[in-house]
């Protein structure tokens, strides 16, 4: 039975020229007890469904009803748990949750409703910090609390607005699955958005894509037994199949709209082949042991002595090769990444790039942040160009303008050069941060979860784009990110680290996957969840804080 239902439902925002569609001609009926996830691009209306479900927003033509009945307005029946977790910053978590109970449940006793506070706070694993504030939580944890002041107000349907996208992907994982195992227990209606397409296979019963115009796709059955083990799933074809089927989907949607959506620029002329400065920049380097880590050690005075975060990290990596370094947060990955950049001193060992020792920051190494953190006041094209102009000093004004023009053209941003860094969306910073890591002609390029701040499908849109452009210039790369698939798709080798303090490579593995690759085309091929398993495993083996059984051998250099 349907308990939600849209029909013909379109809304739009604004007047005359400045009127936004945003949905069109939405048919949707949510069945009681279903767990359905709405999964899409960024800006393609998720959150203004979901608000027109809460009673927060009203189609500007259509009707939302509930159980028959049309919504006008937020009720106790609809529980909503948003990205951003608005707690009362002055009250503890069982201050925070008692604030839903309270106002849903005014005639109970005292005691009674004390009782329903702790049941949800333990419910959702904070047992152990029931006084504690928000400032002293994790993200994780305050998310948490928002799961529980939802639970609380015990509503007949949960409205879930990516509520695990500011998370890091071990907690996300981990809130994810007691996000199900609550829906299993109570047997709750859930509509939840998100952009990641394993986290909807993992929930859902049908996952339904929002296309970029504002409709909505056909729907994906989602036939895998519950309940699903994340890393069991990672062998099982009925999930291999939809993920590439979904995936495919999203992809060629996504492209489609940004393809015709592509203006062109009259004054620019796309430029072919290698700038001459950028060529000129890269001749004379050594090949094997091109950059060289031996016995790198990190170590941090602490009142309580030193404090070892990276011991014994050895690596050779070899010109033109692509590494991606991934595990567990805390393991120490961004501290190597910044000693090879020259931005952290060395406590002990060394690191040489090109025969030489790695002494302070230079533009040889690139770095690509989280955070491009570009001058909101510039351009694209004048953000690129500061270090362009440093970089080529003999070249010509119109020589240093070609690498700048050159870069911005390939990393996607051919009609916006002369966009305002202050007016551009987070995925556009980043492809600037890119553009300019590239426009550099490093020696070394080094990505420090690039894309981590940016949503599922802009990730994978900017990680064809990072893919493309490295296979032009061939850069020398380390990448470090969470992301098991990234860290595949993008690398020669994946190095594995083992948790800190005194984290050190713990598995290296060779992916011998054929270049160039897409996204879609490996999720095709034969051997990727082999590596991808391989992956999992290790990370498995290190999520609860274990530390290694014995020391890992030391990896040789790569073929």
């Amino acid at each position: 039975m349907a308990v939600l239902e849209f029909k013909n439902v379109s809304k739009s925002f604004g007047d005359g020229a400045e009127r936004s569609d945003v949905l069109k001609d939405i048919n949707l009926a949510v069945q009681e007890g279903e767990f359905l996830v709405l999964l899409g691009f960024s800006g393609t209306g998720k959150t203004t469904l979901i608000n027109l479900m809460a009673g927060l927003e009203f189609p500007t033509r259509g009707d939302v009803t509930f159980k028959g009945e049309p919504i006008t307005g937020p009720g106790p029946d609809r529980g909503v748990i948003f990205q951003n977790y608005s707690l009362m910053p002055w009250l503890t978590v069982n201050g925070n949750v008692s604030l839903a109970v309270d106002t849903m449940f005014p005639d109970l006793s005292k005691a009674e409703r004390a009782a329903k506070v702790e049941h949800y706070v333990k419910m959702v694993g904070l047992g152990h910090a029931t006084g504690r504030r928000p400032a002293e939580l994790s993200g994780g944890m305050r998310q948490r609390v928002n799961v529980a002041r939802a639970l609380a107000m015990d509503p007949e349907m949960l409205l879930l607005d990516e509520p695990l996208s500011a998370l890091d992907a071990l907690t996300r994982a981990n809130l994810a699955d007691e996000i199900e195992g609550i829906w299993d227990a109570d047997k709750k209606t859930c509509v939840l958005i998100t952009n990641d397409v394993d986290e909807a296979i993992l929930l859902a019963d049908r996952i339904i894509p929002l296309n970029p115009d504002g409709t909505l796709a056909d729907a994906f059955d989602v036939k895998i037994p519950r309940p699903r083990d994340r890393t069991a799933m990672n062998n099982d074809a009925e999930f291999k199949r939809l993920r590439a089927e979904v995936t495919k989907y999203l992809m060629d949607v996504g492209i489609e709209a940004k393809a015709e959506g592509t203006k062109v620029l009259p004054d620019v002329t796309p430029i072919h082949g290698v700038p001459a400065a950028v060529a000129e920049a890269q001749k004379g380097m050594i090949d094997e042991r091109f950059l060289d880590f031996s016995q790198l050690h990190k170590i941090y005075p602490t009142p309580k002595g030193p404090l070892t975060v990276v011991e014994d990290f050895d690596l050779k990596i070899n010109r033109g090769e692509f590494v991606s370094l991934i595990g567990h947060s805390g393991c120490g990955k961004s501290t190597v990444l910044t000693m090879a950049a020259g931005l952290n001193p060395i406590s002990k060992g060394a690191i040489k790039l090109d025969g030489r020792h790695v002494e302070g920051a230079d533009p040889e190494r690139a770095v690509v942040f989280q955070s491009p953190s570009l001058f909101p006041w510039l351009s694209a094209r004048e953000n690129c160009a500061i270090g362009v102009d440093k970089v080529y000093p003999k070249a010509s004004q119109a020589e240093r303008q070609d690498v700048v023009e050159y870069y911005l053209e390939r990393v996607g941003l051919a009609d916006a050069m002369d966009k305002r860094a202050s007016d551009m969306s987070n995925g556009m910073k980043q492809r600037v941060g890119i553009a300019r890591a590239f426009a550099l002609s490093p020696k070394l390029l080094l990505l420090d979860e690039p894309f981590g701040m940016l949503d599922s499908l802009t990730r994978w849109e900017l990680q064809e784009v990072l893919m493309e452009v490295w296979s032009r210039t061939k850069v020398t790369a380390i990448c470090v990110t969470h992301d098991v698939d990234e860290a595949i798709l993008l690398a020669d080798r994946v190095v594995m680290m083992t948790n800190g303090p005194r984290a050190t490579i713990g598995k290296i593995t060779d992916v011998k996957l054929p270049r160039p690759r897409t996204r879609k085309a490996l999720l095709e091929h034969p051997d990727y969840y082999t590596y991808r398993q391989e992956v999992l495993d290790f990370l498995e083996e290190y999520e609860h804080g274990a530390k290694p059984k014995k020391p890992a051998p030391k990896p040789i250099a790569a073929e």
